[in-house]
């Protein structure tokens, strides 16, 4: 199990909708669930991209802040997830796969100095304690500042790239500002444009871990809540997310390994070389 970061850069490369992808197509064992917390401080796309703003502001990061300086934080945070399971269009789906709204305006990212911190300190919790993988959606600058601090804690974080000319060229500073922020940054590619994964990761420094397709009408789903194709969770994308979702997993698995082995030999994990 792991907390697992990603972040993009600028050229809107998809953060979002591949996090979504993954949490709706994530692998997960019975009694597990994945949250989705999304902590851009720009704002959230969700409740108005997917959710289509059925569900207004009820929910989401913002409220937080007040939870937090009341000490009523942990009862407050599982409140304001938001069940995604049934998008998959099955009713009998276990209520598993969980979404925390970001914030409605960027303006509010002001008062969520402390929240950031606490909220770093309970994905840790959360899946040591009780299993569950946790991904955090950073959006473009979502790493630096304040809430940087949800990177430094993750196992690992990945930056999401279009493999176009502007998208490479976006994300070398990002990469290279992360990589000295939390180091061991990989890459999660979307394949766009002309440039293999070889090409890529020379010019980012970077290795990449995974390829998601381009697929704009599927992503339309995910990103503006555009009707859903029938059998959408055995689409391209989404079948594509799922693989995607176990070399995240490896790849988190190793990081923390190299950075803590005797804690991984305590947990009971194997370490396992790539080949």
């Amino acid at each position: 199990m792991a907390v697992i970061a990603l972040a993009g850069c600028s050229g809107a490369p998809g953060v979002t909708t591949s996090a979504l992808a993954l949490l709706l197509s994530w692998p997960l064992q019975a009694g597990r669930r994945m949250i989705l917390a999304e902590c851009d401080p720009d704002g959230g796309a969700v409740l108005h991209g997917l959710l289509q703003g059925t569900l207004g502001d009820r929910y989401g990061l913002r409220n937080l802040s007040v939870a937090a300086r009341k000490g009523e934080f942990s009862e407050a945070f599982w409140r304001q997830l938001i069940d995604l399971s049934a998008e998959d269009g099955n009713p009998d789906t276990p209520r598993d796969r969980l979404l925390l709204p970001g914030i409605t305006d960027p303006a509010q990212a002001a008062s969520l100095d402390q929240v950031w911190k606490i909220l770093a300190q309970m994905f840790r919790g959360i899946e040591a304690e009780s299993g569950h993988d946790v991904l955090i959606d950073l959006g473009r600058r979502g790493a630096c500042g304040p809430c940087g601090v949800l990177a430094e804690q993750a196992d690992a974080t990945f930056v999401v790239v279009r493999n176009t000319l502007r998208g490479v060229q976006a994300a070398q500073g990002r990469v290279r500002a992360l990589e000295e922020r939390v180091g061991g940054v990989g890459v999660l590619v979307v394949d766009q444009g002309p440039y293999p994964a070889g090409e890529v990761q020379r010019v980012l420094q970077a290795p990449v871990i995974a390829t998601l397709p381009y697929a704009p009408q599927d992503a339309r789903v995910l990103s503006d809540g555009a009707e859903q194709p029938r059998h959408f969770i055995r689409s391209p994308l989404m079948k594509r997310a799922r693989t995607v979702s176990a070399l995240l997993l490896q790849r988190a698995t190793l990081h923390r390994a190299r950075l803590d082995p005797r804690g991984l030999r305590a947990a009971g994990g194997e370490v396992t070389h790539a080949g």
